[in-house]
């Protein structure tokens, strides 16, 4: 299943929707893809929303933090919200949850900036 990418504002944050599979391929490029042509935008508060993805492989783990530090290097804030259980444990294995800052729903990850701020 291709990897399906919406986004909307919330409140001056930009939820990225994902459905489908983060993996090698194209869908890990187009997500990289529209990451950076947000943040040229000048989006600064993003949220990846990922309560439709059904799995992530080693490539998808890997865009997932090029996409953090890509974030971050431009003064921009990442979030990911939704996480299904196993995903959750692949971010704990490999110790990720300690890099993301997670929510458990979109609304949680919006107003987390306003408290940041």
């Amino acid at each position: 299943m291709a990897l399906k990418i919406t986004h909307w504002e919330v409140d001056g944050v930009t939820v990225v929707a994902l459905e489908g599979q983060i993996g090698l391929g194209n869908d890990v490029n187009s997500l990289r893809e529209k990451v950076k042509s947000l943040l040229a935008e000048g989006k600064r508060k993003l949220v990846l929303d990922l309560g439709k993805v059904t799995l992530v492989d080693s490539a998808g783990l890997g865009t997932l933090v090029g996409i953090h530090q890509s974030a971050h290097s431009r003064g921009a804030s990442l979030r990911l919200c939704n996480l299904g259980g196993k995903l959750k444990e692949l971010l704990q294995m490999t110790r990720l949850l300690t890099v993301f800052t997670v929510s458990e729903n979109e609304a949680d990850a919006v107003r987390s900036f306003s408290k940041s701020a």
